[in-house]
């Protein structure tokens, strides 16, 4: 808590230079993501605000799991956001990036405040009184027409254009997406003057997860986006604060648990025409894995002799009781798993690969029973190009581009990382741990 030290100033200094007396009933918080104090450096305009600071956060160290921990001041094993997806055990179904603001268990640090949410997670529901999200519209012939939910009163897709989705996520995700957010938050905060902004600026964590050594060119990409909100901040006399959720690492290896329960004839999958799908409810074992972290859920069978045969596997670091790492909540696995800094877990289940499912080979982030970086990358151009005509002819296509081959992601996170490669925050008396972020916050704005 820091009460007293951040009360309303009479005198208004500029966010860009974080002072101690700027007019705190504003708060601009820009959430970059992977950006960590190794790569400070690379973005001038952030790096040249004042008191930039490590801070600890959650494991996981993936995005939903952080945001929760931000928004509430909880761990999960309070606010119940395990990891981006878990096992639903009530539905018997693998769930990821769900967007409902219920499934987060505590008050919200926006409660009472007048605020524009833009691209953070858990939007629907929230109850804030501007917001928007990424949101297609789903056809009953499976098509999919890329679009946003704006709730802010201001036209976003009429004033700036379509959102571009595919920069947001998928083959070609990157500066796009975040620039689209910069320009549409920076015109909500012009228009609405929120006391409290929450803005999402994503594509510096595409590239560190492609290439084991990304372009610094990414970094300014996303500072010049910061910039932008930042001038709209000063414009509206709001205090800047920067955050991150995790830092990114090199990775040269993937873990394949679920293939191993398989074998070990604990995971149950059903073959068909679209090739096989895991049965969690017949499974014994079977793993959801995120990133660097992975729960294994574990019913009819000694979760000691799951945890022994997982332990032995290449890349595997421990695996532990959810309670050791605060996550022992309803949504966790009965064992999870992390990796070693250089190993990330991918979810693919089958032995053949001439049965993976079709969704396997898609950006289909909802389908996949655990996340999927090769989403990031093509198998081929001329394959891309090729659906994408056949989708404007009007015939029916699957956009098979996603290549089956974990060992093309370089970078990962999820793990606890060192100072230097971790995440940051940089904001006046800023608190060193993200549990502390809501009162922080609040203090700000109050």
């Amino acid at each position: 808590m820091v009460a007293g030290k951040l009360t309303r100033a009479r005198e208004v200094a500029s966010p860009f230079t974080n002072g101690a007396l700027a007019d705190m009933s504003r708060v601009c918080v820009i959430n970059v993501v992977g950006l960590t104090p190794e790569l400070l450096p690379h973005a001038p305009t952030l790096a040249g605000l004042s008191g930039a600071k490590p801070w600890q956060g959650p494991v996981p160290a993936v995005t939903m799991t952080a945001q929760a921990t931000m928004l509430t001041g909880l761990p999960p094993s309070q606010h119940g956001i395990v990891a981006n997806g878990w096992y639903f055990r009530d539905t018997g179904e693998i769930r990821f990036w769900q967007q409902a603001n219920s499934l987060v268990q505590g008050e919200k640090l926006y409660a009472g405040i007048d605020t524009a949410k833009m691209f953070w997670w858990f939007n629907q529901g929230s109850g804030c009184r501007w917001w928007a999200t990424p949101k297609p519209h789903y056809g009953c012939d499976g098509s999919k027409a890329f679009d946003i939910l704006d709730q802010t009163d201001c036209e976003l897709t009429r004033q700036l254009g379509p959102f571009p989705f595919p920069a947001f996520w998928g083959p070609l995700a990157g500066l796009a997406s975040s620039d689209w957010i910069a320009r549409a938050t920076a015109l909500v905060m012009r228009q609405q003057r929120p006391s409290l902004t929450l803005v999402y600026l994503p594509h510096l964590d595409y590239d560190f997860q492609r290439f084991s050594s990304p372009s610094m060119e990414r970094v300014a990409e996303v500072d010049r986006c910061a910039k932008r909100v930042m001038e709209a901040a000063e414009e509206i006399d709001a205090q800047v604060v920067v955050v991150s959720e995790y830092g990114l690492r090199p990775v040269h290896r993937a873990v394949l648990i679920n293939q191993e329960l398989r074998r070990a004839g604990w995971l149950v999958v059903r073959d068909g025409p679209f090739g096989e799908t895991i049965m969690p409810l017949e499974s014994k074992a079977f793993a959801v894995v995120d990133h660097q972290v992975a729960n294994i859920y574990v019913q009819g069978v000694s979760a000691e002799e799951v945890r022994q045969r997982v332990s032995a596997l290449e890349g595997v670091a421990r695996v532990v009781a959810p309670e050791e790492l605060d996550l022992h909540h309803a949504r966790a696995g009965e064992l999870v798993a992390l990796s070693e800094p250089d190993a990330w877990f991918a979810y693919y289940y089958w032995l053949d690969e001439r049965r993976a499912p079709d969704f396997a080979r898609t950006v289909d982030i909802h389908r996949k029973p655990g996340y999927d970086p090769c989403e990031l990358f093509l198998t081929s151009r001329w394959r891309a190009a090729m659906r994408l005509a056949q989708k404007k002819l009007g015939f029916r296509y699957r956009m098979d581009v996603t290549p089956l081959e974990p060992q093309l992601v370089r970078g990962s996170h999820g793990l606890e990382a060192p100072a230097e490669q971790g995440p940051l925050i940089i904001g006046p008396d800023a608190p060193d741990r993200m549990i502390d972020f809501k009162d922080y916050i609040r203090d700000l704005v109050n």
